[in-house]
């Protein structure tokens, strides 16, 4: 199961490719609100949410853990307490997790898998100090996978179907959309 989690403001763009295309690979998916059951991007699109971090409890079926950006939904994310610990509870069982444009900054605020190579959205790498910033779109250090920014949605979203299925489901998936070339 991935869990995939939503603040309010989160970047529609980036968190719902993120479930359509582990979706589409065949992967569960469970949309998690933080503190309500639907939950309005940065771009006023709601969102129907499958549960509540308040209602989520045990994560031991987690295959992963995603985080969308977006603002103010990545501030959201940093001030959840309860997120913190469930995502120090996945880095503790070595879980996967993913977090693309502002939302590595959420990593750093809850310190989960510091001193990893990661990608942020240009103008917070100065909240990444316990981390090796990096010029690129997407980024996998070992359990991490962060994405640059919306543009990087899809290629982020291919690259957690990757990490968890293969290339070869990634590469059907990919197909199948008519994915043109990515960066």
């Amino acid at each position: 199961m991935v869990y995939v989690f939503f603040a309010e403001g989160f970047e529609e763009v980036e968190a719902l490719t993120s479930v359509d295309v582990l979706r589409r690979a065949g992967i569960s998916v469970r949309t998690v609100g933080l503190g309500k059951n639907t939950v309005t991007g940065s771009h006023g699109i709601s969102v129907l949410m499958d549960t509540t971090l308040g209602a989520l409890g045990s994560l031991e079926d987690a295959e992963m853990l995603v985080l969308p950006g977006g603002m103010p939904g990545t501030n959201g994310l940093k001030a959840s307490l309860s997120l913190g610990e469930h995502l120090r509870f996945a880095e503790a069982l070595g879980i996967p997790i993913a977090a693309i444009c502002a939302a590595p900054t959420a990593l750093a605020s809850h310190g989960i898998y510091t001193g990893r190579r990661v990608t942020v959205y240009p103008g917070n790498e100065s909240a990444m100090e316990a981390y090796e910033p990096v010029d690129s779109p997407i980024v996998e250090d070992g359990p991490l996978i962060t994405g640059r920014s919306i543009g990087a949605a899809m290629s982020f979203a291919l690259k957690l179907v990757e990490r968890l299925r293969g290339v070869d489901i990634r590469n059907q998936v990919e197909k199948a959309m008519y994915v043109p070339n990515q960066m």
